[in-house]
């Protein structure tokens, strides 16, 4: 993507004070998406606002680039930004036996930090296999890890579980295991995700209907972290990108923009066609009344095969070091060909790149890999000195 504008800024100041300069300017692009990107100023003579008058500021913009992929090997990837400063990322190992944890205090540091092993499998029994998809998320003061996991006995017998931890470092302390969210009917359920609007907490996950072998998305209140209310079906795989090798709705992550609700989800096989789509509803909506979302008739990112990207999905979100622009972290594999089942070709390597907005107030994705190109591009500012 290219820059194809900038916004000339206007800003005004009174005698003797320091003008207040925008971290961020808007700029425009090739594909016709407005973004907000980062500005570095030049300094300002304290001489241009001794006396009223007007003067000019320049600045040059800055890319936020991080490394990709970032991090190897660790499929369905969750970073959550926590108030103690610190980024906590966790993911799919692919031995798929245990639940691991690494942090930093940048996104740039992950890739290097250490990572612990919070959990492991049972040898026999439930919770004895197919460990996928671990979510950590901070609860009314306590640590949470949902997370599915499946039974050597019934390999497909995959179920959503949750782990607790009470003490304010999740490396330390116990993590006690809370048990199944029981849904109201038994099946092959996984990739709980949870989120808090107005007050309630809701879970959205991936669940087969008994006997038959689509994967929808249900939506619930919980009455705590590891227990739901009602479930209400959310979505089920209609259109045909949805129901490639597989009929597919599942890896749902929740992020909350503009006056409305956006959750993206994956479909279809885990090969180079799995694909993001998107469903939206309205923040002073009914989330369980099915009629408040709707979804988009187009996947919203699929495999490129410019940057070699392949089968990107199963999303997060995170905003960068700014606490501001807004990120989303995906797997993709970098390669097209897959020999025998996908699930257990372990190279779905962990990306991140800018999430961006329309003008319309809805996200927009891009293609994997694709970013900004590099620019030294000048931006402007007249000050206005009363």
């Amino acid at each position: 993507m290219n820059i194809t504008k900038v916004n000339h800024l206007e800003i005004s100041t009174k005698t003797g004070e320091t003008p207040s300069l925008p971290s961020k300017v808007s700029v425009e692009l090739d594909n016709g998406i407005t973004a907000r990107l980062d500005v570095q100023w030049d300094e300002v003579n304290h001489e241009n606002y001794k006396e009223p008058g007007m003067f000019t500021v320049e600045g040059e913009l800055q890319l936020r680039t991080y490394p990709n992929p970032l991090i190897k090997q660790r499929a369905d990837p969750y970073i959550y930004k926590h108030t103690d400063g610190y980024y906590y990322f966790t993911g799919s190992h692919p031995e798929y036996d245990r639940i691991v944890l690494r942090r930093a205090k940048t996104i740039k540091g992950l890739p290097n930090a250490e990572e612990s092993v919070l959990w492991r499998k049972y040898n026999s029994g439930i919770m004895s296999l197919h460990i996928w998809a671990p979510e950590i998320h901070f609860i009314d003061g306590k640590w949470y890890i949902h997370y599915a996991a499946g039974d050597k006995d019934d390999i497909w017998a995959i179920r959503p579980y949750v782990l607790e931890n009470s003490t304010a470092n999740p490396f330390e302390g116990e993590w006690v295991e809370k048990g199944q969210i029981n849904t109201e009917f038994q099946s092959f359920s996984l990739d709980a995700t949870t989120f808090e609007h107005n007050g309630k907490r809701y879970l959205i996950w991936a669940q087969k209907v008994e006997n038959e072998t689509i994967s929808n998305l249900y939506i619930a209140e919980m009455s705590n972290p590891w227990t739901i209310k009602k479930q209400v079906l959310l979505a089920t795989p209609k259109f045909s990108w949805e129901q490639e090798g597989f009929y597919v709705n599942e890896g749902a992550a929740v992020i909350k923009r503009n006056g409305r609700i956006f959750v993206s989800y994956s479909a279809s096989a885990t090969d180079d066609r799995y694909a993001m789509g998107l469903l939206t509803a309205e923040d002073d909506s009914d989330l369980l009344n099915p009629k408040s979302w709707s979804k988009t008739k187009e996947p919203v990112f699929v495999s490129n095969e410019e940057t070699l990207e392949y089968g990107p999905g199963h999303n997060s979100f995170t905003v960068a070091e700014d606490g501001i622009t807004d990120l989303f972290v995906y797997h993709s594999r970098p390669y097209k060909k897959i020999e025998g089942n996908p699930l257990y070709d372990h190279n779905r390597h962990t990306r991140i790149q800018q999430l961006f907005w329309n003008m319309n107030g809805t996200p927009f994705f891009g293609k994997p890999g694709q970013t900004i190109r590099s620019t030294r591009q000048k931006v402007y500012a007249t000050v206005i000195v009363e």
